[in-house]
């Protein structure tokens, strides 16, 4: 309002100010030609002027011309001259005007608003020397009243509607901004509660409102996963330490009683050392990575290699379960080699802990599309579909007894997914409960390398081992 009523001044008064400035200088031009002329003084005392010929026949209907004698002014009888377009106009122009000075007045007559410029006369022009008459020089003004008028009128208008939306933003503001005061107050309370389960309504709208505060329901859901996977993480990381030290301290203890180093005892210890190591190292694993400070080797790398050091490895493994190379592709990609196969290890290795003896676990390596994609199935005893989601969280356990009988740390799947999306790639999982479950890792495949050897034996590779063999198409080394 303080801006609109400061536009308002400068609007209303500098156009008037202007258009009075510009009729004023034009009023002293023609007041400044008259007095050019001859000015005498009669022996009476009376006026006597010479009037320019083209001012005597003025007939515009817009200035005005009047001059008079110092003596009795206000007689008609002394008028010395006054344009035909005053006609029968009896009287001075601005009778308040008449002094030593020249002066501009606004003058009323009727109905018609003039703009009157008054002049004394002096004997011969001198300023020092007594006034002998007045020149009187006038022009409508109507236009500059018609104009003052319509511009108040649109100030009005203007005004109005400033108050109007004025005392409209005091009526909505309140509400418009009650989702905001919403939004503090449930940061406030989750900052009191340390509840980050609250959310705030709003939701539905489409305006910024809206956006706002789903993107700050969506900032809350993530700060909740965060905290509620930091809380289960040091759960399950105290109880992964507190099973194996509690172990080692009971042995420890079996020892001392009886005196002597107990060989079961001491293997136990090392066996539980072994696995404290183990997760010790792969808690630090995922650590450099969250950080970004685990770096990882880029090279050239023959994946089919890759995957028959890693069969070969898990071969030497004592089980009872088949493991079937199906189908491989010689596929390059770029890499860590040791990250790749750490990927490998820990799928074929919980492939392995969850298929029961007799069953098998199946490897196979393809291309496709430019995606080197392997796959990893076994028969074991499959994941229930509502744990699906949550299998490639850290220290979750679909059978978490299990698990840990079998060394198990619950945090393979999570290298193994952070390795493949490291790399560009993805993991994914499939399961039926007592089919079996299917991993399939999709990695960037290299162009096509040329044939080292124009063909190779087809057939079946059998291992030394029993119960371990690989069926495998026709491939080119």
């Amino acid at each position: 309002m303080v801006a609109f009523v400061l536009f308002a001044t400068i609007v209303y008064f500098l156009p008037l100010s202007r258009i009075k400035a510009e009729v004023d200088a034009n009023l002293a031009a023609l007041a400044a030609e008259i007095l050019q002329g001859k000015i005498d003084k009669a022996r009476d005392g009376a006026l006597e002027i010479v009037i320019p010929q083209d001012l005597i026949t003025l007939e515009t209907a817009s200035t005005f011309i009047l001059i008079t004698n110092a003596i009795d002014p206000d007689a008609t009888d002394k008028r010395i001259f006054s344009s035909r377009n005053l006609g029968s106009f009896e009287g001075l122009l601005d009778p308040e005007g008449l002094g030593t000075t020249k002066v501009y007045h606004d003058v009323t007559h009727g109905d018609v608003s003039l703009r009157v410029l008054t002049v004394p006369i002096y004997d011969y022009n001198d300023p020092e020397r007594p006034v002998i008459g007045y020149l009187q020089v006038a022009r409508l003004f109507d236009s500059y009243e018609s104009f003052s008028r319509f511009l108040v009128i649109a100030l009005f208008v203007g005004f109005a509607g400033a108050t109007a939306s004025l005392f409209l933003a005091v009526l909505l503001t309140p509400s418009s901004f009650k989702p905001l005061e919403d939004i503090a107050d449930v940061a406030r309370q989750i900052t009191n509660a340390d509840d980050l389960s609250r959310r705030v309504p709003y939701i539905e709208r489409g305006d910024e409102v809206g956006v706002l505060a789903r993107a700050f329901n969506q900032l809350l859901e993530r700060l909740e996963n965060l905290f509620l996977t930091q809380q289960r993480l040091l759960a399950d990381v105290s109880h992964e330490l507190r099973t194996p030290l509690t172990t080692i301290r009971g042995n420890v203890d079996l020892m001392r009683r009886i005196g002597e180093a107990d060989e079961d005892s001491l293997k136990i210890i090392q066996e539980e050392t072994d696995r404290m190591s183990r997760l010790v190292g792969d808690l630090l694993l995922l650590a450099r990575a969250d950080a970004g400070s685990l770096p990882l080797e880029r090279k050239k790398l023959e994946l089919d290699t890759l995957f028959f050091e890693v069969y070969r490895q898990v071969s030497l493994l004592d089980t009872a379960v088949n493991v079937v190379i199906t189908d491989i592709d010689q596929v390059c990609v770029m890499g860590d080699p040791d990250r790749l196969k750490q990927l490998l290890l820990n799928l074929a290795g919980n492939a392995l802990k969850y298929t029961s003896s007799g069953g098998s676990v199946f490897l196979s390596l393809a291309k496709t599309e430019g995606w080197a994609i392997i796959r990893v199935k076994d028969t074991g005893v499959g994941i229930p579909p509502q744990d699906l989601p949550y299998v490639f969280e850290r220290f979750y356990r679909v059978d978490k007894a299990r698990t840990r009988q079998q060394g198990g740390s619950g945090l393979g799947l999570s290298i193994a997914q952070w390795i493949a999306q490291a790399h560009g790639g993805r993991i994914e999982v499939a399961s039926e409960v007592g089919v079996g479950t299917t991993f399939t890792v999709w990695l960037p495949a290299l162009a096509d390398l040329p044939s080292l050897s124009d063909t190779a034996d087809e057939g079946e590779l059998e291992s030394t081992r029993p119960g371990l063999r690989v069926l495998s198409t026709p491939f080119r080394r």
